[in-house]
C-alpha cells in the first residue's frame, strides 16, 4: 500500500494553494448559475406543453422533493466536509474513488459541446448588435440561403367570417394542403394494401370508417370542406410543408448542414464557428484563469442577469397579442396525463439534470467553503430556486410562442420545439415579430450566453480542480497554465462541432454523454455514503457542520426512496430508449456504439478504478476510511477525527494542518470506529 508522510503547513498556505471562496454570496451565486442553465430555458417549456402543461408541476415538484434536493444537499455536504475534489474526496471508501473519475469524464466530455453552444449564442449576438440599425437577416425569406418552400408571411386563418366557403377552399389548396393528395385520398386504388383481384384495400376502409364516423354528412371528395379537411388527422399529410426564415438562417446559412448528407459526412469546417468557438473558450479560460477568485465574482453578474432578461421579456410578452394562448397552453393542466409513467420519468429526469447531480460541480463548488458554512440551507434555496426558475421562464417563454401562434395563425403546439430549435429557430422567430427586434434579440442572446456561462464554469473547474487535487504539488503552482491547456483541448475537441454537419455530432454528445451514467453515479454515490460508509456516520459528519443531524426526511430518501427513484429513471429511459440524431434522423451502427461508449466509459472507470483500489486497500480496507478522511484543517478535526499535536500553531495562532504524501508513517490515529452511544443513533 505504500507508507504516508505527514508534514505541517499552514492554513494560510492550503487557502493559497487550493483556493476558497471570498463571500458568502460566492457559492451561492456559483450554485444557482450552475444548476440553473440552458436547461431551464428550452427543455423545461417543451416538457410542460408536451406533458400536459400545469399537471406536469405536480410530478416535477415531487421528484424534485424525493430525488433532487436529497441527492443535491448529499454531494454538497461531502464536498465541504472534506474540503477536497471529486476524485480524492472518497476517502471514506477508496473502493468509490472511481465515482470521482466517472464525474470528471461526463463534465469532460460535457464541457465540450456545451461550449459549443455557447458559441452559437455568442455569434448570434454579434449578428444582433451589426444589425441593430437593420432586419435581422432571419426576418424574411429572400436572402441567397433561403429556399422555395421559406414561409414569412402568416397563414391564412379560416375561421374568419370575412371569407366564404369559395374563398376558404380556395385558401386551403393555395397555401395549406395538397389538392391532388386529398383527392388520391378517395381513390381505392391509390393505397399500397390494394389487391386488384378482390377490389379491397384495409387501408382505404380504414380511412373511410375514421371519417363518416366523425364526419357523418361526407359523402366524398366533391362535398368536403376545409373543417372536415383541417379536423381529420388522415389528411395531415397532405399538408405543404413549409419552413420558417429562422430556420433556414440556422440550418442552412450558421451550420450549412444542407452541405452534410449524415453524421459519416460533416464536410467543411466553418470559419466563423471555429472562431466563435475559440472565442468562446478564451472567455472561459479568462474566468477561469485564477480558480474561484475569478469564476466567483464573475457569477455575480452571470448568474443574475438572466433574470433580469427574464422579467423583461414577461412583461414584453404579456403586453403583445395571442399571449394568452400561449400562457393556457402552458397553465391549465391535463390531469388524466398523471397514469403515463412518462410524465414521471419526464419529470425525474428534468430534475435530475437541471440540478446537476452527478457531474462532479456540486462537489467541487462546495469543498471550497468554510467548514461551518451552512449547507444544509443552502441546498434548499438553490433547489427550489432552480426549480421557480424553471417554472417563471415558462411563462415568459409561452407568452412569446402565444403571440408567435397568433402572428402566423398556428397552434402553438405547432411552434414549440426542444433544445437547439427553440433557443436558435423558435425564438428568434418569435422575437423577430416584435418591434426593435435586433434590439430584444442581442438581449435575448446575451441571456443565453451568460446562463450558459455559470454551467460551464461549474463543469471546467471541476475538471480541473479534480487533476490538480492528484497532483498538488505539481498543478497547483502552475494552474493558470494547466487551465490554458485543457481550454486548448476543448477548443481542439470542439472543431468537428463547427463542420456543416456539427450540429449531428453535437446531437450525438447531447442525448449520450449524460444521460444513464449520471442516474449510475448518483446510485452509487448513495451506496457509498449511506450503505457502506454508514448513514449513521454520514449524519454525525453533518452535524459537525451545521450542528444537527439530518431527520427523518433525509433518511428515507437517501435509504429507500432515491435510490428507488434512480432505479426507476433508468428503467422507463431504458424501456422508451429509441435511437436518434439530429432532427430525428437515425443513426449509423457505428455513431450509436460511439454513443454507447459515452455512456458506458464512467461507468467502467468506476468498475475499473474500484478493483484498483481493492488491490491497494484490500479487503475489507477498501470499504473502510483512511486515516486522512475528514476535516481539511485541525481545528476542525475534533471527535473521532481528532489528531495527535493539533496544538501546532502558525505565527498567528492558526492550528497547523497536515498534507499527506508518501514516505514515511502516519501520526498516530483515533479510529473512525469510535462511537459515543449519540453518535451511534440514527
Amino acid at each position: 500500500m505504500g507508507e504516508r508522510n505527514y508534514y505541517i503547513t499552514t492554513k494560510r498556505e492550503m487557502t493559497e494553494e487550493r483556493g476558497n471562496w471570498t463571500g458568502k454570496l460566492d457559492f451561492i451565486l456559483s450554485c444557482i448559475g450552475f444548476a440553473v442553465g440552458l436547461g431551464n430555458v428550452w427543455r423545461f417549456p417543451y416538457l410542460a406543453y408536451k406533458n400536459g402543461g400545469a399537471s406536469f408541476l405536480l410530478p416535477y415538484v415531487v421528484m424534485l422533493i424525493i430525488a433532487g434536493l436529497p441527492l443535491f444537499f448529499l454531494e454538497l455536504a461531502v464536498g465541504q466536509f472534506a474540503s477536497e475534489g471529486p476524485i480524492t474526496v472518497w476517502k471514506m471508501a477508496p473502493l468509490f474513488t472511481g465515482i470521482g473519475y466517472a464525474m470528471v469524464i461526463i463534465s469532460a466530455v460535457v464541457s465540450v459541446y456545451y461550449n459549443v453552444i455557447i458559441a452559437y449564442a455568442i455569434y448570434y449576438m454579434f449578428v444582433s448588435f451589426v444589425n441593430l440599425d437593420d432586419d435581422l437577416p432571419w426576418e424574411n425569406c429572400g436572402s441567397w440561403w433561403n429556399t422555395k418552400t421559406c414561409r414569412d408571411t402568416a397563414f391564412p386563418d379560416l375561421s374568419d367570417s370575412k371569407y366564404n366557403l369559395s374563398q376558404k377552399m380556395d385558401l386551403l389548396w393555395s397555401d395549406l394542403y395538397k389538392e391532388d393528395c386529398v383527392k388520391m385520398k378517395f381513390v381505392k386504388s391509390s393505397y399500397k394494401d390494394y389487391s386488384a383481384t378482390s377490389d379491397t384495400s384495409e387501408m382505404y376502409e380504414t380511412f373511410w370508417d375514421g371519417l363518416i364516423k366523425k364526419y357523418s354528412s361526407v359523402t366524398g371528395f366533391f362535398n368536403l370542406t376545409n373543417k372536415e379537411i383541417e379536423g381529420y388527422s388522415k389528411f395531415a399529410d397532405c399538408k405543404y410543408k413549409y419552413t420558417s426564415p429562422s430556420e433556414e438562417y440556422f440550418e442552412r446559412y450558421v451550420l450549412r448542414i444542407q452541405h452534410s448528407e449524415d453524421i459519416g459526412d460533416l464536410g467543411d469546417i466553418s470559419v466563423k464557428l471555429c472562431l466563435t468557438l475559440f472565442l468562446a473558450w478564451m472567455l472561459i479560460f479568462g474566468c477561469l484563469m485564477k480558480g474561484i477568485k475569478t469564476s466567483g465574482k464573475v457569477v455575480y453578474f452571470t448568474a443574475t442577469f438572466p433574470y433580469v432578461i427574464l422579467i423583461v421579456l414577461l412583461v414584453r410578452g404579456l403586453t403583445l397579442e395571442g399571449y394568452e394562448d400561449g400562457i393556457n397552453f402552458y397553465v391549465i393542466p391535463e390531469w388524466d396525463k398523471l397514469t403515463d409513467a412518462k410524465i414521471w420519468n419526464d419529470a425525474a429526469t428534468q430534475i435530475f439534470y437541471s440540478l446537476g447531480v452527478g457531474f462532479g460541480g456540486l462537489l467541487t463548488m462546495s469543498s471550497y467553503n468554510k467548514f461551518k458554512n451552512n449547507c444544509y440551507r443552502d441546498s434548499i434555496i438553490v433547489a427550489f430556486v432552480n426549480c421557480g426558475t424553471s417554472i417563471f421562464a415558462g411563462f415568459a417563454i409561452f407568452a412569446l410562442l402565444g403571440h408567435m401562434a397568433h402572428e402566423t395563425n398556428q397552434a402553438v403546439e405547432d411552434v414549440a420545439q426542444s433544445g437547439p430549435g427553440l433557443a436558435f429557430v423558435a425564438y428568434p422567430d418569435g422575437i423577430a415579430r416584435l418591434p426593435a427586434s435586433a434590439v430584444w434579440a442581442l438581449l435575448f442572446f446575451f441571456m443565453i450566453l451568460t446562463l450558459g456561462l455559470d454551467s460551464q464554469f461549474a463543469m471546467m473547474e471541476t475538471v480541473i480542480s479534480a487533476i490538480s487535487d492528484l497532483f498538488p504539488q505539481t498543478l497547483r503552482k502552475y494552474k493558470t497554465h494547466f487551465t490554458l491547456l485543457l481550454c486548448i483541448i476543448g477548443f481542439l475537441l470542439g472543431i468537428p462541432q463547427t463542420t456543416h454537419g456539427g450540429m449531428r455530432v453535437l446531437t450525438l454528445m447531447n442525448n449520450y454523454s449524460g444521460s444513464y451514467n449520471l442516474m449510475v453515479v448518483a446510485l452509487a454515490e448513495l451506496i457509498c455514503l449511506c450503505y457502506v460508509y454508514g448513514v449513521g456516520r454520514f449524519r454525525e459528519d453533518i452535524k459537525m457542520m451545521v450542528g444537527f443531524r439530518p431527520k427523518i426526511y433525509w433518511l428515507a430518501n437517501w435509504l429507500v426512496i432515491t435510490p428507488l427513484a434512480i432505479i426507476f429513471i433508468i428503467a422507463v429511459s431504458a424501456w422508451q430508449y429509441e435511437s436518434a440524431g439530429y432532427g430525428g434522423a437515425s443513426l449509423p451502427d457505428w455513431a450509436e456504439a460511439l454513443g454507447w461508449m459515452m455512456v458506458g466509459a464512467p461507468i467502467l472507470a468506476i468498475v475499473l478504478v474500484g478493483f484498483v483500489q481493492m488491490y491497494r486497500y484490500g479487503w475489507p480496507g477498501c470499504i473502510q476510511p483512511l486515516p486522512e478522511w475528514g476535516p481539511a484543517l485541525p481545528e476542525d478535526r475534533v471527535g473521532r477525527y481528532a489528531m495527535v499535536n493539533a496544538a501546532f500553531q502558525d505565527d498567528d495562532g492558526q492550528a497547523l494542518p497536515y498534507i499527506v504524501d508518501s514516505k514515511t508513517s502516519p501520526p498516530p490515529y483515533n479510529g473512525h470506529e469510535a462511537k459515543d452511544s449519540e453518535s451511534a443513533r440514527l
